[in-house]
């Protein structure tokens, strides 16, 4: 049987924590960027929080299919470096894309949920993997998988209520929408970083 490693105790932990704070945080700012062409009612809000739940369940079905073949600290940096690629862009390619999909279909229901997709669907489904494939690296036996899943699941709904009070009431109001998307995206790209780390490993 494979112990896992302190520090790869550690990382995978942190990482479920600012991995789920990035993740609600960026759908706090999805809203800022889809205010200024859809408005900021309850049908913006439900496509906004609708494309959250189907991007965590693409991210966990993905996840699903891979874990057991990709069970490496590695994939899931992966999934986090691409998802920060894909934020790094957005604050250039949000308004053509706003404007595009309002010239083409207005404001109603289907061009809102288009814009929610473009804005949010590929980066959280990336991030979504994150959590099941962290359970599958740190369960070592069957009778302690209940035990992982509920530590990684719950340090990241935590980390998804600090990422939304403290997006919402600090970042937005000091350093407005594009600048936090940037930080977000240096941030995940730190989290890739330390889980590229060699202390990313399994130890015997």
């Amino acid at each position: 049987m494979t112990e896992v490693s302190r520090a790869l105790l550690f990382s995978i932990y942190l990482c479920a924590f600012v991995v789920g704070g990035v993740l609600m945080g960026f759908e706090m700012l999805g809203s800022r960027y889809l205010f200024p062409y859809f408005g900021g009612g309850i049908g913006t809000w439900a496509s906004l929080i609708s494309t959250v739940l189907c991007a965590l369940a693409i991210g966990y079905f993905a996840a699903s299919a891979i874990a057991d073949r990709l069970r490496t600290p590695r994939t899931i940096a992966l999934a986090i470096l691409i998802a920060a690629a894909y934020l790094a862009f957005v604050p250039l390619s949000a308004d053509p894309v706003m404007s595009g999909i309002l010239d083409r279909l207005g404001d109603g229901p289907s061009a809102v949920l288009l814009a929610s997709t473009a804005l949010l669907l590929a980066p959280l489904s990336l991030l979504g993997t994150f959590s099941p494939i962290a359970v599958a690296i740190l369960t070592r036996s069957a009778a302690e998988a209940g035990r992982v899943s509920g530590l990684v699941y719950g340090v990241s709904t935590i980390g998804n209520v600090v990422g939304t009070l403290f997006t919402t009431f600090t970042l937005i109001p000091t350093i407005g929408s594009r600048s936090i998307t940037y930080v977000f995206a240096v941030v995940l790209a730190c989290c890739a970083g330390i889980l590229f780390l060699p202390s990313g490993k399994r130890i015997s």
